[in-house]
C-alpha cells in the first residue's frame, strides 16, 4: 500500500495536518501511530480531536493505557503493555469495535489483537522542529 508523505515544520502545522487528516476518518477506523518519543505523537492525536469537534485537552495517557473522549476519540499509549492478552484482559480491544476512532500508540506491543485494515501514520523527527508524516 502507498503512503502518502507531509513534511511539517512546527507543531503548528502538525496539528493542521492532523485536523485536516481527521476529515478522512470514519466511526471504527483504528490508527496506528508510529513514531519515537518526542516525534509528536501526541500533538497529531490533538489536532486529530480538533478535526473531530472534541474541545477537551488531550494528553498523554501513559499511565491510563486509553483516554476515552466523549465516544468519538479513543487514545491509547500501549507503551506499557506486554501483549495483546493484556489489553484484552483490561478491555482495551471493545472500544476497537464501536463508533469511536482510535489512535493507537505503541501498536507493536499488542499487535497480535489489532483488527485488520488498520490505518497507520507515522511520524519521524527529521530536525528539532521538522517531522516527516507518512499516512
Amino acid at each position: 500500500m502507498h503512503m502518502a508523505v507531509f513534511i511539517s515544520h512546527s507543531a503548528e502545522e502538525t496539528l493542521g495536518f492532523a485536523k485536516a487528516y481527521a476529515a478522512s476518518l470514519r466511526p471504527g477506523d483504528v490508527v496506528l501511530l508510529n513514531g519515537d518519543m518526542g516525534a509528536g505523537k501526541t500533538v497529531f492525536c490533538k489536532g486529530v480531536a480538533l478535526g473531530l469537534g472534541i474541545e477537551d485537552e488531550v494528553l498523554s495517557p501513559t499511565y491510563a493505557y486509553m483516554n476515552d473522549y466523549g465516544g468519538k476519540l479513543y487514545h491509547y499509549d500501549c507503551y506499557r503493555l506486554s501483549s495483546g492478552a493484556q489489553a484484552e484482559a483490561l478491555g482495551l480491544c471493545d472500544y476497537f469495535y464501536g463508533e469511536g476512532v482510535c489512535l493507537v500508540e505503541w501498536a507493536e506491543n499488542i499487535a497480535e489483537v489489532l483488527p485488520e485494515n488498520c490505518k497507520r501514520v507515522a511520524i519521524t523527527k527529521l530536525g528539532e522542529n521538522v517531522r516527516r508524516i507518512e499516512y
